[in-house]
């Protein structure tokens, strides 16, 4: 078992979704992948509706929440208060959208939780995801989250593979990470708490916490000031 992957290493920060406690009953995040769907449904239906308007099936959006008239928004999903989906973004579905999270023109998230705080705001994929605490992806960041054979994904950490047992796995931010814009995030990226990825970086398996990725062979560790 690898401490560095798991759960509670990567966010760790306490009541900073509504799927926080939901998701510590995992040990791996990507473990938590196909329940996400179901465990929206029956949090939405123990909403407030004081609180939440529920225009359609298997849809809750906050009333503090700012919805551009332009996006789409499929269930099961939930919009958090204070949250802003903007200017054509495209929500397909099984989608978690924390407290005051961004999701950007033309944004498309699909069986995702997006942690409060986080911002996804200029043209990213964010699929088959779990965005930690007010992590960032610039402009035109993406998930890949499906290989080109379609075998399973594996999740690469100190030179040995973990195998997800799913054909779909995208990406897992730790806390406050930031990745810069035009980055790939291979399917099974790991970015631990507090990292930076440069932009226009291809990244594959595990980026250690407080970190900054320079590139595949230059990771280097943050200075205290960083």
């Amino acid at each position: 078992m690898y401490e560095e992957l798991m759960v509670t290493s990567l966010y760790q920060t306490k009541d900073s979704s509504r799927a926080y406690d939901w998701l510590c009953g995992f040990v791996y995040p990507w473990q938590a992948l196909s329940g996400i769907g179901e465990m929206i449904c029956e949090m939405g239906n123990n909403l407030l509706l004081e609180e939440f308007d529920h225009p359609r099936e298997n849809v809750w959006i906050a009333k503090s929440a700012k919805v551009a008239p332009t996006a789409w928004i499929d269930g099961p999903c939930i919009i958090d208060q204070n949250a802003e989906i903007r200017h054509c973004a495209f929500i397909r579905g099984s989608a978690l959208i924390g407290k005051g999270a961004v999701v950007g023109n033309s944004a498309e998230l699909k069986n995702c939780i997006l942690f409060d705080g986080v911002q996804v705001p200029h043209y990213n994929y964010v699929g088959d995801s779990i965005l930690g605490y007010r992590a960032h992806m610039g402009a035109g960041a993406i998930t890949s989250n499906v290989k080109s054979d379609k075998s399973h994904v594996s999740i690469s950490v100190h030179g040995e593979k973990m195998d997800t047992e799913r054909k779909k796995v995208g990406a897992f931010l730790g806390d406050f990470v930031e990745i810069g814009c035009n980055s790939v995030l291979n399917p099974g990226t790991v970015v631990g708490v507090n990292s930076n990825v440069y932009p226009c970086s291809c990244v594959r398996g595990y980026v250690p916490e407080n970190s900054i990725y320079k590139s595949q062979d230059r990771v280097i560790t943050k200075r205290q000031e960083e």
